[in-house]
């Protein structure tokens, strides 16, 4: 194909090109030669140019000078002498064209490179051997494996590099299925692999965990007489480990004929990949057995094993090491040191190590910050940062998660909305452990709407993204839309243990008991109901929903755990049956399983509500003596609470006025409740001012509890004045609700909605049984606990109307219940013959036959035994 259209003369052609050269100098402006007639390019071969001497000219070849500033890296002047080679329709040949892809593949010029690109393609439709493995290079170093594509198709012949640089392309991109393909497609056209081949066919086997196809590959590297290569044994080495197969790595390993420190590395930190830290360290020491030295590699991932098995002396062995070995200079080594002596706790020594460090980067600073707060220090985390900005160390994306999270431990609202801003505009937010990190910080500030916002915006939900957004509506009490969140996660990826957990306990919040179970089953099919914590998560629901006879079953199923034993306490306790909690304490002391502080909590809590006096004092007594628990301020109000209930309101006072630790609100609110119940006004006084002169943050439920105190007693002044106290001080009562499960699905009551579909027939049903109350009873509700809000009316209402006759009514409300509801589904249990289940704010009530199981605990004095 001709290049040039119309020949020019010789003295024109030269007078063109060096007015070229002489508007785009070079060095010096030299003559060229030009052909006599017109030249065609050929790609597959280098032709000789025709050389024109005269007197006049000083001549030299200018493909040759292209060549010289390419080998000088001056790009931009050898474009320039191509672009006017090309005008002047100056032959060029196929070593200029190499030598030029070479430089903008050196000098990463991807605009240029294409620029060259075009000429050449242009020129002619087949791309030799020489020139398609130039530009096939070039553009898998550019990333461009469209026009790597392309060119490969347009190439006349291939070797082996042609198929090694295409497949390595796609590998390095991650297109592992087309690497997969193109290897294929190499042996089926008869070409046969090189040692350079394998690393990047088992790589991508690696990626993909393909172990089916790895071994394949593998029987290739036998067939094909290439097992006895270092670098394709530390590929198959690498390649096994990735797909989980770490017996057949050790295997490739030890029948190695030679090995480098590449093959060391690959094995020591395949085991650590796959949590066989053990086995990992030991071959390390086996390294240093046979002098073989260890490298940089090798010694970071050496410590990091030490920090995941938690060996802090072999840790500071290898710090050691590294130290006399003149690794510790390397910054990468001082990083791993930290984060290494942060996973055993010791954040001095890991501020001793980032001291010595001389040029701190932005990983120094950030392990530092997340060791902070990995460790419970979220303020030191905060001021490293500070620190850290004051160095005009740019954070990155691990750094700004880690602050997040202390933000959300500190409740450092403000910072927290700082760092979102500058996420959002430096493209940090972008990082999904970013996102994932302010939706817990939003949810656990108590803005779940902006938690909702931020997950929504995240483009690949990955399962913390999902677990962070459930386990935040569930602690922000919008537990139903925590149950659609999870089943809109299923659709798409597989829960881990904790999303289990997040989502069993919105279901023991609104007492959920079908929908537990399904959850339940569900996590039997995923082979996750015995993993972690699921099984006491589990627990807890059946608890939570009054299902004990199923609870008790998963109980027997749990290995000993003091946790499971002290849920089934507080179950017991909850109720208020505390004999089956004394029985189940003697079951535990003549377990293997130690008690612990909060099995005494539980057990306290479960005798001051059965009023069982004696047996309390003495399991408190117990608890010093035998078991050396030095008792806090729970187990203090628990006594409180223990005496007040069965109406020795002067002892318990005098118990308070003897505690060598200063009571809490806790402990004088035990006392409030006891003067509520037995009408004694003048210490329930006492008790309320002492509540409110702790300079500390007060609970919602104290306000409720004074509120009720002052009802109780006829004094509806001091009720109004305590309203507009809390209305003054901004203290907002969350609205009643009730919720109760109907054939699986579960329904909402709020306090004052009358929306609901099927409210008529709800309030109908209600009226009934307050007319057959009047006829029986008074049933006063203008003096009714002013902050109940009866939300659990309707729902009973709700049950009575969509269930078939017998069938139990289990309703759970977020408020504590007031003595006219209490009455109220009393009356209904015995007129219905049905058992109604209220679990509220305080115990749990079960009405059967006009009887509550909790005694009327809490409502009336009690009897002490």
């Amino acid at each position: 194909m001709a290049v040039s259209a119309k020949p020019h003369t010789i003295s024109s052609r030269h007078s063109d090109l060096l007015n070229s050269l002489h508007h785009n100098p070079i060095s010096k402006t030299p003559n060229f030669p030009t052909p006599s007639r017109p030249n065609k390019l050929s790609l597959t071969k280098k032709h000789e140019i025709s050389v024109f001497t005269t007197d006049s000219f000083n001549t030299s070849d200018p493909n040759t000078l292209i060549c010289n500033l390419c080998l000088h890296g001056n790009l931009q002047q050898a474009l320039i002498l191509l672009n006017a080679m090309k005008k002047l329709r100056i032959c060029v040949e196929e070593e200029t064209y190499i030598s030029l892809i070479d430089l903008c593949e050196r000098k990463r010029a991807e605009a240029e490179g294409s620029e060259v690109y075009d000429m050449i393609k242009s020129s002619n439709s087949q791309l030799g051997i020489r020139i398609g493995n130039q530009l096939l290079s070039m553009f898998v170093r550019f990333g461009n494996l469209v026009d790597a594509w392309y060119v490969f198709g347009k190439m006349s012949e291939r070797n082996v590099f042609t198929w090694n640089v295409l497949i390595g392309g796609y590998c390095k991109s991650g297109c592992f299925d087309e690497a997969l393909s193109l290897y294929n497609r190499m042996l089926w056209a008869g070409v046969r692999p090189d040692v350079y081949t394998f690393p990047s066919v088992l790589r991508t086997c690696g990626a993909v965990s393909d172990v089916v196809r790895g071994r394949e590959v593998h029987v290739h590297v036998l067939r094909f007489g290439l097992s006895s290569n270092v670098d394709v044994n530390n590929a198959l080495i690498s390649m096994y480990v990735k797909c989980g197969n770490v017996y057949t790595a050790r295997l490739v390993f030890d029948k190695m004929p030679e090995r480098d420190t590449i093959s060391w590395n690959a094995m020591i930190s395949g085991y650590f990949e796959n949590e066989e830290c053990l086995d990992g360290l030991k071959l390390f020491l086996n390294m240093l057995e046979r002098f073989v030295v260890p490298d940089l590699m090798t010694i970071t991932s050496v410590i990091s094993a030490c920090g995941y098995v938690g060996n802090e002396r072999l840790g500071k062995s290898v710090h050691a090491y590294a130290t006399k070995h003149a690794f510790g200079q390397d910054v990468s080594i001082d990083n791993s040191l930290i984060q290494f002596y942060a996973s055993v706790g010791a954040c001095e020594e890991a501020e001793k190590v980032f001291s010595r460090i001389r040029s701190k980067d932005v990983v120094s600073w950030t392990s530092m910050i997340s060791s902070y707060e990995n460790n419970g220090l979220s303020e030191k985390a905060v001021e490293f940062y500070k620190k850290m900005k004051m160095e005009n160390i740019e954070p990155d994306e691990i750094t700004i998660a880690s602050v997040i999270s202390a933000c959300a431990s500190l409740n450092l609202l403000n910072l927290g909305i700082e760092l979102h801003g500058y996420a959002k505009t430096t493209g940090l937010i972008s990082y999904v452990i970013v996102a994932n990190a302010l939706i817990d910080l939003y949810s656990k500030c108590k803005r779940i709407d902006k938690a909702l916002e931020v997950f929504k915006l995240i483009r690949n939900k990955n399962i913390i993204s999902w677990t962070s957004i459930i386990h935040g509506l569930v602690i922000n009490n919008r537990n139903l839309e925590a149950l659609v969140f999870f089943r809109r996660m299923k659709t798409s990826l597989l829960p881990n243990s904790i999303t289990l957990i997040a989502v069993l306990a919105a279901c023991a919040k609104i007492g959920a008991l079908v929908t537990g179970k399904e959850i339940h089953a569900y996590a039997l099919r995923i082979r996750l109901a015995f993993d972690g914590y699921v099984p006491n998560a589990l627990l807890d629901m059946y608890v939570k929903c009054g299902n004990m006879k199923t609870a008790w079953n998963q109980f027997n199923l749990i290995e000993n755990d003091i946790t499971s034993w002290n849920t089934m306490l507080t179950g017991y306790a909850q109720r208020g049956q505390g004999q089956h909690a004394i029985d189940l304490f003697t079951k535990l002391v003549k377990s293997d399983v130690e008690p612990d502080a909060v099995t005494f909590i539980s057990l306290l809590c479960a005798c001051g509500r059965s009023g069982m006096v004696e047996h309390g004092l003495e399991y408190f007594n117990i608890m010093t003596e035998d078991y050396r628990i030095v008792p806090n301020l729970k187990h203090y109000a628990c006594v409180v609470d223990l005496l007040a209930r069965a109406g020795k309101l002067e002892e318990a006072y005098t118990f308070i006025t003897k505690m060598p630790i200063k009571p809490d609100a806790a402990v004088w609110g035990a006392l409030l409740n006891a003067c509520r119940i037995y009408r004694n006004f003048e210490l329930g006084q006492v008790a309320a001012r002492r509540i409110f002169d702790l300079n500390e943050w007060i609970n919602i439920g104290y306000y409720t509890l004074l509120c009720n105190f002052y009802a109780d007693n006829g004094k509806w002044d001091e009720v109004a004045k305590l309203k507009k106290s809390m209305s003054e001080k901004g203290v907002i009562v969350d609205p009643g609700c009730s919720w109760v499960e109907v054939k699986g699905n579960v329904h909402a009551f709020l306090t004052g909605d009358k929306n609901h579909p099927q409210q008529k027939e709800i309030d109908s049903i209600l009226n009934g049984f307050y007319e057959k109350m009047d006829d029986i009873t008074v049933f006063d509700d203008s003096k009714a606990d002013v902050l109940c809000g009866h939300s659990e009316r309707s729902a009973v209402g709700f049950g009575l109307l969509n269930t078939a006759p017998g069938v139990p009514i289990r309703v759970t409300k977020n408020l504590y219940m007031c003595l006219s509801c209490h009455c109220l589904l009393k009356f209904i249990s015995k007129v219905v013959r049905r058992e109604i289940s209220v679990r509220d704010s305080e115990c749990f009530h079960c009405f059967k036959d006009g009887l509550c199981s909790c005694g009327d605990s809490g409502y009336k004095p009690t009897n002490s035994s």
